[in-house]
């Protein structure tokens, strides 16, 4: 079989397997029932995209770029990896690294592998780095370079090591500094106004939290009433060339502590808020006993 050859098993259900010692540029199984994939000699990519039901991957494996976006059932690497590209993204179940790999200076992303508690020590020295939505991860190895971007955005790292302190810092896909990331109780509600990018300035709310932001500012109350827990109140805050901050003010009558919920900017009253909340499209179905 011809090595420029590429092989497209796309949206195959029915394939579980395929021949060991296939030889061609491209393979393509996205979509597919593939449960296994065999010892291969592929030039370029492999793209095993959707692969729901792939368990597991040939040690040694070889190849320029290596696509596993969403297999979900994919726990493990396999021991030897060696490629350029890297995309791991929607793994959700993936916890395991193999001893010995590479990537070799080209881009790995794990975006969305939320049971991801650490990466390998083999991954040191790359172009790009997507972290994003790895909620499990708390710091990056140590002799981690990245030279491009890196996002970390809803991860729980708290530090960088010294080889990323050059690259471009993202969060959730927006370019951020450092502070705020890093410095998020430094960040006033003020500076979060006067932000004229829409982008970052949600981004800097987020990191500051919506409780301390509308404690610091002087809040619309649109609408006020009671529950069980106590007063409520919609508040709303007008913000430049973005939508409107709106927010349930309510607390627990367990534990009577308050909380800040945030709401479309169209709801009107207290009780349409938590409606909202509570997942009713229409306000009048909602009608909880312990509501008042």
């Amino acid at each position: 079989m011809s090595q420029h050859q590429t092989l497209n098993f796309d949206g195959q259900a029915d394939l579980t397997a395929l021949q060991a010692g296939l030889t061609c540029y491209e393979l393509l199984a996205r979509g597919s029932g593939l449960r296994t994939l065999p010892a291969v000699n592929v030039r370029y990519q492999i793209d095993l995209s959707d692969c729901q039901q792939l368990v597991e991957l040939p040690d040694g494996l070889r190849v320029s770029s290596l696509i596993l976006q969403n297999c979900t059932q994919l726990r493990a690497l396999p021991d030897g990896l060696d490629v350029s590209f890297l995309d791991v993204s929607g793994c959700r179940n993936l916890t395991e690294w193999p001893l010995f790999g590479r990537v070799r200076i080209g881009r790995f992303s794990a975006r969305g592998c939320a049971q991801l508690t650490q990466l390998p020590h083999w991954i040191n020295d790359i172009a790009q780095l997507n972290l994003r939505g790895c909620t499990g991860l708390t710091q990056l190895p140590a002799g981690l370079r990245v030279t491009g971007w890196l996002d970390i955005g809803d991860t729980q790292i708290t530090a960088l090591p010294v080889g990323c302190q050059s690259a471009e810092l993202r969060w959730n896909g927006v370019r951020v500094d450092r502070r705020i990331v890093f410095e998020a109780e430094t960040i006033s509600a003020d500076e979060v106004l006067k932000e004229r990018n829409v982008e970052r300035r949600r981004v800097m709310l987020e990191r500051m939290g919506v409780e301390r932001f509308v404690a610091e500012v002087n809040a619309e109350v649109l609408h006020e009433d009671r529950d069980p827990g106590g007063q409520r109140q919609l508040l709303r805050v007008e913000i430049d060339e973005d939508e409107p901050l709106v927010v349930l003010g309510c607390s627990c009558p367990s534990t009577a502590r308050r909380y800040l919920l945030r709401v479309p900017p169209t709801m009107q009253t207290c009780h349409q808020a938590a409606a909202w909340i509570a997942g009713f499209d229409d306000e009048t179905l909602y009608a909880p006993l312990l509501e008042t």
